[in-house]
């Protein structure tokens, strides 16, 4: 199996409603849900990584991963029209740039010390980019029953790009990281696009978006991830 689908057989997240990602919008003993979105983020043992000041527009939380013993893995950070598939805006109006920061980790043992967990990569990034994109993009004309059908063969693909970034499917693109040029892989499609590279501080970036340019994007480390809330 592809290093990145095996990579997120070892994490656990939870599924975005209406591909907002806001797992945390409602229920849950009383706390509200932007609170829970942020503890998750809090939790993390690396920086979250954002568009730079660059982008004045709004921002806001989608969810975090996590492995099988709690800790945090990677997590969302969402900029621009948060997407949905409810309607409300349609999705060639949409316009979102939503960016992935992946924890760094070495090959190690699982917590129940009975396999090994795979080493995250820039693969991993670019996997959960390209998952992300699929969630948040249905072909509007499909019927509702056609439509896992669609979201398997499309994750497939998803896998077999993110686990071959060198290959004819992607380009490279220089984008500024804290300031510093950086290369990522970068692919477009009907749907959107998604890059996938590394970053200071042990950690990769993914992202993906519809209706901006990726062209003019910087990432930033977030310096309080509060105001995303």
């Amino acid at each position: 199996m592809e290093e990145a689908s095996r990579y997120m057989e070892t994490t656990s997240r939870a599924e975005p409603e209406d591909a907002t990602g806001d797992s945390g919008a409602s229920g849950g003993q009383g706390v509200p849900g932007a609170r829970r979105a942020v503890e998750g983020y809090l939790r993390a043992g690396f920086p979250w990584y954002g568009l730079d000041e660059a982008f004045t527009g709004p921002r806001w939380l989608m969810q975090v991963g996590t492995a099988a013993d709690g800790a945090v893995e990677y997590g969302s950070t969402g900029h621009g029209d948060e997407p949905s598939l409810r309607g409300e805006l349609g999705q060639e109006e949409q316009r979102f740039a939503v960016v992935v920061t992946v924890a760094s980790r070495p090959v190690r043992r699982s917590p129940d010390g009975m396999g090994v967990l795979e080493a995250t990569s820039v693969s991993s990034a670019a996997w959960l980019a390209g998952s992300g994109l699929l969630s948040c993009t249905w072909p509007p004309q499909m019927e509702r029953a056609l439509r896992q059908d669609w979201l398997e063969q499309q994750t497939a693909i998803a896998w077999e790009l993110a686990d071959d970034l060198h290959g004819g499917g992607w380009s490279a693109l220089s984008l500024p990281v804290d300031g510093v040029p950086t290369d990522f892989h970068y692919r477009e499609s009907e749907y959107g696009w998604v890059l996938a590279g590394a970053a200071q501080h042990d950690v990769h970036i993914g992202a993906y978006g519809r209706g901006m340019s990726a062209y003019g994007l910087g990432f930033a480390v977030v310096s309080d991830i509060e105001s995303y809330a």
